[in-house]
């Protein structure tokens, strides 16, 4: 089952941050991204947070399950919980190295 457009719209608005964090749909699922850093997987309507020992010190008796087929284990985060978001996107912001630049690509020329 693929996550609803509603429950990606309710993720966003419980996340609170206008401006820093953005949404792309993949393969019918949601990476959501904050200070352009991917943090957040939605998948099958819930939220899903990589497991991390610094998260895993903030909720340590989280769910945990797999976002997809093959996937490693990661954390459910309860949405219903503002502070606990909150924390939990403070320090996945405050670990996760920025984004690599992407590279401009251009076509190597045909030798004649």
């Amino acid at each position: 089952m693929a996550t609803s457009k509603e429950y990606i719209e309710y993720v966003m608005s419980s996340i609170g941050l206008t401006g820093n964090a953005r949404y792309k749909k993949m393969f019918g699922e949601y990476m959501v991204y904050i200070n352009d850093k991917p943090l957040l997987l939605v998948c099958d309507n819930n939220v899903f947070v990589k497991k991390l020992p610094e998260v895993g010190a903030i909720i340590p008796d989280a769910p945990y399950g797999f976002p997809y087929d093959g996937a490693k284990e990661h954390y459910m985060l309860d949405m219903g919980d503002p502070e606990l978001i909150r924390r939990v996107l403070d320090e996945l912001d405050r670990i996760t190295p920025p984004p690599k630049p992407k590279k401009n690509r251009t076509k190597k020329e045909e030798l004649i």
